[in-house]
């Protein structure tokens, strides 16, 4: 297998390129062992374990898996304010549609109001039509 590393400019992290010409398997363990973590800063990376020292490897390790729960961490964050977005703009909707449906209500409650009143101006109006046709009919009736 063929391990290169190289820093592409001082503001980049490293590049670590591995390929075997035998078994593809190796590809995919250098990727396990030296995994990379594209959301954490430069200076947050992981620094490669000195492989002699147990302690270093263990600290590697450590940190990677930090590394994976901030990313995990991140992640949820990122779908909690979306999902929070989406509620608010839900939120303003139904606020809307309350203010709506009150607005609705309150026309209601004039004109029903409104009908109250011509309706009983019919009534009067109608009786007051018969009274009127009733005097006539007696006018006309004793001239």
């Amino acid at each position: 297998m063929i391990t290169s590393t190289r820093r592409v400019t001082a503001d980049k992290p490293e590049v670590r390129i591995s390929f075997s010409l035998d078994d593809p398997s190796e590809l995919k363990d250098a990727e396990e062992q030296f995994p990379s973590f594209p959301d954490l800063e430069q200076r947050l990376q992981p620094v490669l374990p000195c492989q002699s020292l147990k302690e270093s490897v263990q600290v590697y390790r450590d940190h990677c898996k930090m590394a994976r729960e901030f990313h995990q961490v991140k992640t949820e964050i990122a779908l909690l304010e979306d999902r929070k977005r989406e509620l608010m703009a839900e939120l303003a909707e139904d606020e809307r549609v309350t203010l709506e449906i009150a607005r609705l209500e309150e026309e209601f409650r004039l004109l029903t109001e409104e009908n109250r009143t011509l309706v009983t101006v019919y009534t009067e109006r109608t009786q007051q039509l018969a009274t009127l046709r009733v005097t006539n009919q007696k006018r006309q009736g004793s001239s």
